[in-house]
C-alpha cells in the first residue's frame, strides 16, 4: 500500500472530518485522479521528440502514456488535424498516491528558485493544476541522456466541492503552497 494513502486514511481523513464538520467518512474530500500531460508541438519540426517525451513520461509515472492528436488544423503552426502533438497519463489508485508522494517530497523541492506553489491555481470546482518547467526534477530521469527539455502539466482532480476544501486536502497531503502575503 502506498505510504501517502496510509497517511491519508489514518491522519488526514479524520483531521478533515473534524475541520470541515463532516460525519460521513465517504464525504471527506480525496484525490480522484492525477493527469500528467506534455505537449510536444508540431511534429513537422522534430519527428523524434514525441517518442522521447513518451519514454520520459512512462519512466516518471510508471505507466504508458496515451498519445494525443491535434483536434483541428492550424496553418500558422504547420499543424494538420490528426497529427501527434502530445501525450498524457491518467493515474489512479496506488500509482497516483506514489506519484504524488514523489512529486511533493522529491521533485518539487528540486525546482530552481522555488518559493512555493501558486495557491490560486484552482479551477473553481476543487481541482488544482500546476506546471513543471522540465522533466529533470524527477530522479528517474538521467540528465546525461536528456536530449530534449520538456515541460509538463499536472492536474489534481479531487472530490472536493469547493476550492477551499481542495486546498485544505492538498495542504494536508504536503503540497508546499506559497503563503499569501499582502
Amino acid at each position: 500500500m502506498a505510504r501517502l494513502w496510509e497517511r491519508y486514511k489514518q491522519e488526514i481523513q479524520p483531521q478533515l472530518m473534524s475541520e470541515l464538520g463532516i460525519s460521513n467518512p465517504l464525504a471527506v474530500p480525496r484525490l480522484e485522479k492525477v493527469v500528467v500531460s506534455a505537449g510536444t508541438g508540431s511534429p513537422a519540426s522534430d519527428k523524434t521528440r514525441l517518442g522521447v517525451v513518451m519514454e520520459d513520461l512512462a519512466r516518471i509515472t510508471g505507466q504508458k502514456p496515451q498519445m494525443r492528436r491535434a483536434q483541428k488544423a492550424v496553418s500558422n503552426f504547420k499543424l494538420r488535424k490528426g497529427m501527434e502533438v502530445g501525450c498524457r497519463v491518467t493515474l489512479r489508485g496506488r500509482r497516483m498516491y506514489e506519484f504524488v508522494d514523489r512529486l511533493i517530497n522529491v521533485a518539487v523541492p528540486r525546482l530552481r528558485d522555488f518559493r512555493g506553489l501558486n495557491p490560486q491555481s484552482f479551477d473553481g470546482r476543487g481541482n488544482y493544476s500546476m506546471g513543471l518547467p522540465d522533466q529533470l526534477v524527477f530522479p528517474e530521469i538521467d540528465a546525461a541522456k536528456v536530449t530534449v527539455n520538456q515541460g509538463m502539466n499536472i492536474t489534481f482532480v479531487t472530490t472536493a466541492r469547493t476550492d477551499a476544501q481542495a486546498r485544505r486536502l492538498l495542504a494536508r497531503l504536503g503540497m508546499p503552497f506559497r503563503t499569501m502575503e499582502g
